[in-house]
C-alpha cells in the first residue's frame, strides 16, 4: 500500500529552506500572464541548452536512432524547440500545481472526453495511457478536472518536493500509488477507478522486455502494461497534453480505447503493440516528448551502450 507523505514540522528545518525558496519563487512568477510566462520559458529552455550539453546529446542521440531518415537540419530544429519545451515544463508545472481550475479552463481545453465517458457508462476501469511528455504535470491538471483518476509516480528523494508533488496532482485527482504498487493499481482498476500510467520509459532490465520504439528494434519496455490489462481487463486509454503553439494555449488530446487491439498472449506482444500507441502518441507533438532522457540505456546482454 502506497503511503503518501504529509506536510509536517521536518519540511520546515534549514535543509530544506533553499527548497522553499525555490517554491516560492515558482508560486511567484506563475502569476504572470500566461503570455508572458509562454515567452519566459522558451527562453529559460534555449538558455538551458548553454549549459545543459549532455542532456542536447542525448536529445540529439534519441532523435538520432529513433528518426535516422530525418535531415539533419530538421532534427537540430526539433531539438531547439524541444529545449524550449524544456523551459516551458518548469513552468507548467508551477501551473499544473498552483493555478486556480479557472485559470487552468481558460488556457486549456480536453477533445475526446466522449471516449472516457463511454467507459464509465460501461463500468469498467480506465488504464489511461500518459506518455512522459515535457507538459505531462498539466496535462495530468487538466484531465483531473474533468475525470479525477489515480496517479502513477515515483516518490522524490526530497521529501518536501516529494510532498509538494502529491499535494499538486490531488488538487484535481483521487490518489497518488507508487508505480511498484502493482497490487494497488489492479485493484483500483478493478474497482473501475482511472489509472493514469506511463509505459514509456526504461526503468532497467528487470521486469522489462525488448521490444522496437519507432526506429530502435530493442529498447526495454516495461511489462507493467502486460500484467495490469492481463489482470483486471481496463479500457486502455492513451492521451496526449500538446502545447498549442504561439502561446496561445493547451489541447487536452483523449484517444479512442485501444484495449481490443491489445493482444495478451504473451509480455512481448503486449509491450509490442503498446510501444506503437506511444508512437502514435509522440507524433501528435514529438518536439514536446522528453527526448533528453536515455531512453535506450539499457541494452540485451553483450550489446554496446547507445550512448
Amino acid at each position: 500500500m502506497t503511503q503518501l507523505p504529509q506536510l509536517n514540522r521536518e519540511l520546515f528545518h534549514p535543509r530544506y529552506w533553499l527548497t522553499w525558496l525555490g517554491i516560492i519563487a515558482l508560486y511567484i512568477l506563475v502569476l504572470l500572464p500566461y503570455p508572458l510566462l509562454y515567452v519566459l520559458g522558451c527562453r529559460i529552455g534555449r538558455l538551458a541548452m548553454r549549459f545543459m550539453k549532455r542532456r542536447v546529446e542525448i536529445a540529439r542521440r534519441n532523435l538520432e536512432l529513433c528518426f535516422p531518415d530525418m535531415p539533419v537540419s530538421e532534427r537540430e530544429s526539433m531539438i531547439k524547440h524541444n529545449f524550449e519545451s524544456v523551459g516551458m515544463g518548469l513552468i507548467e508545472t508551477g501551473m499544473a500545481w498552483f493555478w486556480p481550475n479557472w485559470r487552468i479552463n481558460k488556457w486549456c481545453r480536453a477533445s475526446g472526453l466522449e471516449h472516457i465517458a463511454k467507459t464509465r457508462e460501461e463500468g469498467k476501469g480506465v488504464l489511461l495511457i500518459g506518455m512522459h511528455f515535457l507538459t505531462l504535470e498539466l496535462g495530468a491538471r487538466i484531465f483531473g478536472i474533468h475525470n479525477p483518476g489515480i496517479g502513477v509516480y515515483r516518490p522524490n528523494d526530497n521529501k518536501l518536493i516529494d510532498w509538494l508533488q502529491t499535494w499538486g496532482r490531488m488538487r484535481s485527482n483521487k490518489s497518488m500509488l507508487d508505480r511498484k504498487d502493482l497490487k494497488g493499481m489492479i485493484r483500483a482498476l478493478k474497482g473501475g477507478d482511472i489509472i493514469w500510467y506511463a509505459p514509456d520509459h526504461d526503468y532497467g532490465p528487470r521486469s522489462s522486455v525488448f521490444a522496437p520504439f519507432f526506429a530502435v528494434e530493442k529498447a526495454a519496455t516495461t511489462v507493467g502494461s502486460y500484467v495490469l490489462i492481463r489482470s483486471s481487463k481496463p479500457a486502455v486509454v492513451p492521451f496526449v497534453p500538446r502545447r498549442l503553439p504561439h502561446g496561445q494555449g493547451y489541447e487536452l488530446v483523449i484517444m479512442p480505447d485501444v484495449a481490443d487491439t491489445m493482444p495478451l498472449e504473451n509480455e512481448l506482444a503486449t509491450v509490442t503493440r503498446m510501444n506503437q500507441v506511444v508512437e502514435e502518441g509522440v507524433l501528435l507533438a514529438p518536439e514536446q516528448y522528453m527526448w533528453l532522457h536515455r531512453r535506450f540505456k539499457t541494452r540485451p546482454e553483450g550489446e554496446p551502450s547507445r550512448y
